[in-house]
């Protein structure tokens, strides 16, 4: 791990020494996360490599692993990866072997990195989650595009530390000439942060260094978005976000781009077709793609449940009508090829290619999160532009440093050079001197006013090169060295010119080692499983215990209907023993039956069923509690069903309340979502409907509320007082309650609404109250309202017309 300051344990400063178990298991705590941060789990932004996998990159360039020659094209012989990891361990990171391996066969692999680090012969794994071969039998070697990480080590251009044992060094840092932490990503997981960090596009990541550079950093955001579109992942697919999301992540270091796989359609004999997947999203397989095709058409009861339930039912109906064969044929030639063949040629190529993608993970989502230690060492979430700023910050350094470090050598070449020059010019007077002093050093120094590096230099001359050749050679080479003096010193003295050098040398390592860009981005709807349903009246009968089913069919026109359409008398439905109605709710079969869960001293949770999937009406229906997935301590209260565009009215048994559509509430998660606020001991009461409802004879909007409380109070009030809230919330004061007094209910209104309640002796009341009684307890919102002698407590209040 790399070095870090120790962490001071000291106790109490007033004389007692003594350190409580509290403090110091935090200091410990915070001393190991500080360690797995910045010495584990997160690259760095200046090289963008993990502590393990610089380690393991400068052990092989040790071992002369790297590329050489002429242009740098000449690669070592690879060696045994034992070898390799023996190395680092021994020297560098002394840890698990097989944590060092895993890390090297990443590095290794060209579907894991954009632009893979090691070169590695034998099996390194496949995407499908094969792992690699045992160490001892692949090797490896650096690839070549590490010159740009490894080349500048020894000049002086980054600062090294002591190893753990302190035998040896191992540099802080690399010289990286590009920002590989862009170029390749990172994904890791520390003590409370996380990193996830798609790679890019080598030459977009170039051009983009380049122009902040000349722009001095004022370049604006849509020409830094225009240069660098989005990710470039491995594996290449098509990223359907559109500019303004993939934007937003770069801009605030955190999102998730939506990735899909890309296919093409090959034509077979006699008007067939198949589909032939060739490039998947980021982290997907073949195989992962062939088990989740498999979990659908031949679906595994889920724990606990004693039958398929009617999603799984539905969607494998959905996918066994369109699919008839898949098969992966993957090969050396193919990375990547599942082919898919349709269960008929008739089949629209869209509709099976958009059920495929809204099942499987051939559509998914790639997150972006970047985390990374800054070059001030502090472990942060930055934008792109600043990881390019900090990284250009840095190459800025780098090449300062390389510029002195290679300054210093030359002025200590041409300092050697002037002496043997001097001497050529006085060479037989030199010999002389040699010949007859007793400390020869000291008496060239004191006739030719050397100093002792070249004094020295002059005493180890060979005698072949005091040719009268060697000195044009010295000449000429004193007049290269000097004039490589003046540009450095330009280079130091001039910040325009270190600019100009770093763009030239960006440009000269991108033109070396760009490459075209793989993933597609172009912006495209996200795909989503229709299911068909026939549009046709439904009535959603819904018992007090929970349970639900649809039948077909309006029920009041039903009940006319058998009534020789002399009116409609009121259905009835048989329930389970002990069990009775909540409600009928006339709908059609495309609209949506809400469930309300409530847990104590929590929001109420709003959850979505289709009234398609319901059961239908024969028998006693279906719970609704396998339809849903509650939270362990929440309980059905409610429920009201209807189309996406009526409004409900929503109010506690705190006296608050508000508006809001069906759609507001709708979510595609089992597990609902929080949508009613309310507070300690208050309760929801029951849904009252608003307006835009279906039916054989829909109500009209309401224009009014009534509010009832258990103490015998009413309110009425116009319902333009109260707000729609889309996000939901706790509403408005409905009315002004005494003390100990809840509210019954609240129920939206044009002409007329029924009260519940209990009288004496545990017997079940009712009494509807017409409009003139009810415009008697007219008032304001949030008013006490009007004594009403019911004879009964309330209980709740339900809307008549």
């Amino acid at each position: 791990m790399d070095s870090q300051p120790p962490l001071d344990l000291q106790g109490p400063t007033d004389g007692d020494t003594t350190l409580t178990l509290a403090d110091y298991a935090q200091t410990a705590y915070l001393e190991y996360a500080l360690s797995v941060v910045k010495g584990r789990a997160l690259p760095d932004v200046s090289d963008g490599q993990k502590p393990v996998q610089r380690r393991i990159l400068y052990s092989m360039s040790r071992m002369g692993l790297g590329f050489g020659g002429t242009n740098g094209t000449v690669g070592a012989k690879p060696v045994k990866s034992a070898r390799v990891v023996g190395d680092v361990l021994g020297r560098f990171h002394p840890h698990s072997d097989q944590a060092a391996y895993d890390a090297l066969v990443r590095m290794a692999q060209d579907f894991s990195q954009r632009y893979p680090l090691v070169d590695g012969q034998g099996n390194f794994g496949s995407r499908d989650g094969d792992g690699a071969a045992a160490m001892r039998y692949t090797e490896a070697r650096l690839a070549r595009i590490t010159s740009l990480l490894l080349d500048e080590i020894d000049e002086g251009t980054v600062d090294f530390i002591p190893n753990y044992d302190g035998s040896t060094e191992e540099p802080r840092l690399l010289p990286a000439r590009l920002p590989f932490t862009l170029l390749n990503g990172a994904s890791g997981i520390a003590v409370g942060l996380a990193t996830e960090i798609p790679s890019h596009n080598l030459r977009e990541i170039a051009d983009a260094c380049v122009a902040l550079i000349k722009s001095n950093g004022k370049l604006s955001e849509e020409e830094l978005f225009a240069i660098v579109p989005g990710p470039d992942y491995p594996g290449g697919a098509q990223i359907i976000s559109n500019a303004g999301d993939i934007a937003d992540a770069y801009r605030t270091g955190r999102g998730s781009l939506k990735v899909r796989a890309r296919w093409k359609i090959e034509e077979l004999a006699r008007g067939q077709w198949q589909l032939v997947v060739n490039e998947l999203p980021p982290g997907v397989s073949t195989q992962k793609v062939l088990e989740e095709i498999e979990e659908i058409t031949n679906p595994k009861v889920k724990a606990g449940k004693k039958a398929l339930s009617a999603d799984q039912t539905q969607l494998k109906a959905a996918m066994l009508s369109v699919l008839d064969v898949v098969r992966d044929e993957s090969s050396k030639d193919a990375a990547v090829r599942l082919v898919f063949e349709p269960k008929t040629s008739r089949i629209s190529q869209d509709e099976f290619i958009t059920t495929l993608l809204a099942q499987t993970s051939l559509e998914t989502s790639s997150p972006i999160n970047l985390t990374m230690v800054g070059i001030d060492g502090k472990p942060t979430q930055k934008s792109l532009r600043q990881m390019l700023n900090e990284w250009i910050a840095f190459r800025e350094v780098t090449v300062e440093k390389r510029s002195r470090h290679r300054l210093s050598k030359v002025m200590d070449r041409i300092h050697i050079l002037e002496g043997r020059q001097l001497v050529l010019l006085n060479i037989d007077e030199v010999i002389a001197i040699i010949r007859a002093a007793e400390d020869p050093k000291a008496a060239l120094i004191a006739r030719f006013n050397l100093s002792e590096r070249q004094a020295e230099d002059i005493l180890e001359i060979r005698l072949r090169q005091l040719a009268r050749l060697e000195a044009i050679k010295i000449e000429q080479e004193l007049s290269g060295l000097r004039d490589e003096q003046k540009k450095l010193e330009d280079i130091l003295g001039s910040p325009a010119a270190l600019r100009r050098l770093l763009v030239k040398e960006i440009e000269a390592d991108a033109k070396t080692f760009e490459d075209p860009r793989r993933t597609l981005i172009q912006a495209e709807k996200r795909a989503v499983a229709e299911v068909k349903v026939v549009d046709e009246p439904v009535t959603v009968i819904v018992s007090q215990k929970g349970w639900v089913r649809a039948q077909k069919g309006w029920a009041s026109e039903k009940a006319a209907a058998a009534n020789g359409g002399n009116g409609a008398s009121a259905p009835e439905y048989s329930f389970k023993s002990g069990d009775s109605l909540y409600g009928a709710f006339e709908c059609r079969s495309v609209d949506t039956l809400l469930v309300f869960g409530s847990a104590k001293d929590k929001s109420v949770r709003v959850y979505t069923v289709p009234v398609a999937s319901l059961p239908g009406a024969r028998g006693d229906g279906q719970p609704v509690t396998t339809l849903i997935e509650l939270d362990a301590g929440t309980h059905v209260t409610h429920f009201f069903a209807g189309p996406v565009g009526a409004s409900v009215l929503l109010a506690n048994t705190g006296g608050y309340g508000f508006i809001a559509t069906v759609e507001n509430m709708m979510s595609r998660q089992r597990g609902g979502k929080a949508f009613i606020d309310v507070g300690e001991g208050e309760q929801l009461c029951r849904p009252s409907l608003v307006g835009g409802a279906s039916g054989a004879e829909p109500m009209p909007a309401a224009t009014h509320v009534a509010c009832a409380s258990t103490g015998g109070r009413i309110l009425t009030f116009d319902i333009t007082e109260l707000k729609s809230l889309p996000k939901g919330g706790r509403g408005l004061t409905l009315i002004d309650l005494e003390p100990k007094d809840t509210l019954a209910g609240a129920a939206a209104y044009t002409r007329s609404v029924k009260i519940e309640g209990i009288g004496r002796g545990g017997k079940e009341r009712e009494e509807t109250l017409e409009i003139r009684t009810l415009n008697n307890a007219r008032g304001s919102r949030a008013r006490k309202g009007k004594a009403a002698d019911l004879g009964f407590k309330p209980s709740s209040i339900v809307r008549v017309q």
